[in-house]
């Protein structure tokens, strides 16, 4: 199967599982607003930096590190080494989630109190702490199918993520009404575990369906060491970039309530603004994001493949498809949410606050889903350490609004801000590629 045949497929496949999930998610989170309320669904959405953080942490550099690896190795037809490295990542992996998940148990109330500034966050941390082991396991089996470009398996288990988060906590609330007990948005928290160990559980069960156990044993302890040190120089630098990163964003995330109290309104208030934005706004803007995901996770080995092979023009020619792409869809997507982003709002999330965010952050589109695939393509090429300080000087952006704006503005502040941070990433991006892609041209 050609390159592109091959991008097409997995983008589809990654495509209609992320449509299905975010369908699912969607209303998910209308069921949240409507239960738990716009200050609860605040609450929920407070544990996020955090749980980010820690994904990064454990996990997200691990497996893009893996994706990469793989699939280099896998276009030198070094198929075993592949398979080595996957367990390689497993061990490291699941040994730095475990220490995460004792440290987050134990200083639960500290990060609640200190860091989040707000104690009853201190509960969902301890529940969020069991998902990082099961997340662990997820992502590096993930990292290593993508590194194939194979994505049922990822696909599939992603599907099943979704359904057991959001089916575990529906029936779980339906128990809880017919026996008269008034669960918490704690339950939300626990549906994120429930899904990550159904998730890893499958990916488990599709990995060791192919015979993958016996292999485990015939691999030397030196062949660990060695990719050890593979795998730490390249996901070393993406796990400082995000967990950098993820510090900033919580930074900002914890920063929003506090400046719309300096802008006026009381904490309810605030923390309702705060879920609004981030549980039901943002969402809806990134739903159709499930097609550029797809292509980003794609794109990722298939860059590193071609740049193996040293084939400058099929890489330039890829990267100029998938970005008019890429604008093409976001311009739709932008001029749909103006023409219903009020409708949005006031008929599915019962809040015309929503409508207002969402129009504001249609402008955005074309730029965001961009971003995603031209990020990707800078890690595909190996320039990590370039995609980290890109990001950082964006949220740097974002954080200036957060205590420049929004004590003068409101949210609209911030709205406007996270606009300007996704127009920087873009004409960056587009600048350097074209910039790379002329110098390997000349240099081949």
């Amino acid at each position: 199967m050609s390159r592109k045949h091959t991008i097409i497929k997995g983008t589809f496949i990654l495509t209609l599982t992320g449509f299905a999930t975010r369908f699912m998610g969607f209303f998910y989170r209308i069921f949240l607003s409507h239960t738990f309320g716009e200050e609860g669904v605040g609450l929920y959405q407070l544990i996020f930096p955090v749980y980010a953080l820690c994904f990064s942490l454990t996990s997200a550099g691990i497996e893009l590190a893996l994706s990469r690896c793989v699939a280099a190795r896998t276009t030198q037809g070094k198929h075993r080494e592949a398979k080595e490295l996957l367990y390689t990542s497993l061990i490291l992996s699941v040994a730095l989630s475990v220490f995460v998940t004792l440290f987050l148990q134990k200083y639960a109330v500290f990060i609640s109190e200190h860091f989040l500034q707000e104690p009853r966050c201190s509960e969902l941390l301890i529940i969020l702490s069991y998902t990082f082991p099961l997340a662990s396991i997820h992502s590096c089996i993930c990292g290593y199918y993508f590194g194939l470009k194979k994505t049922g398996v990822p696909a599939i288990s992603q599907f099943l993520e979704q359904s057991a988060r959001t089916l575990g906590v529906f029936l779980l609330y339906l128990y809880g009404v017919r026996h008269g007990i008034r669960f918490g948005i704690s339950i939300a928290v626990a549906g994120l575990v429930a899904g990550e160990c159904i998730s890893s559980l499958f990916a488990l069960r599709a990995l060791l369906g192919r015979r993958h156990g016996r292999f485990l044993s015939q691999i030397p302890l030196r062949k660990y060491l060695i990719h050890n040190r593979e795998l730490l120089s390249l996901s070393i630098p993406l796990t400082a970039s995000r967990v950098l990163l993820n510090l900033l964003q919580s930074i900002e995330a914890v920063s929003i309530p506090v400046q719309l109290q300096s802008h006026g309104m009381t904490l309810s208030q605030s923390l309702g603004a705060y879920g609004i934005l981030t549980g039901m706004a943002l969402p809806c803007i990134l739903f159709p994001s499930a097609i550029t995901n797809s292509v980003s996770t794609m794109l990722l080995p298939t860059v590193a493949e071609i740049q193996t092979l040293k084939r400058s023009r099929e890489l330039s020619e890829l990267i100029h498809k998938v970005t008019y792409s890429c604008i093409f869809l976001g311009s739709i997507c932008c001029v749909s949410l103006l023409s219903f982003g009020k409708w949005i709002g006031a008929v599915l999330f019962h809040s015309p606050m929503a409508g207002n965010y969402i129009i504001t952050l249609a402008w955005m589109c074309p730029f965001l889903y961009t971003n995603n695939t031209l990020i990707s393509t800078i890690n595909g090429i190996g320039k990590t350490t370039l995609s980290f300080f890109i990001n950082s000087a964006s949220l740097g952006i974002r954080i200036a609004s957060v205590f420049f704006l929004i004590p003068l503005l409101g949210i609209k502040g911030y709205l406007w801000g996270l606009l300007a941070s996704q127009v920087f990433v873009f004409l960056f991006c587009l600048a350097y590629l074209e910039y790379y892609l002329r110098c390997t041209r000349q240099n081949q």
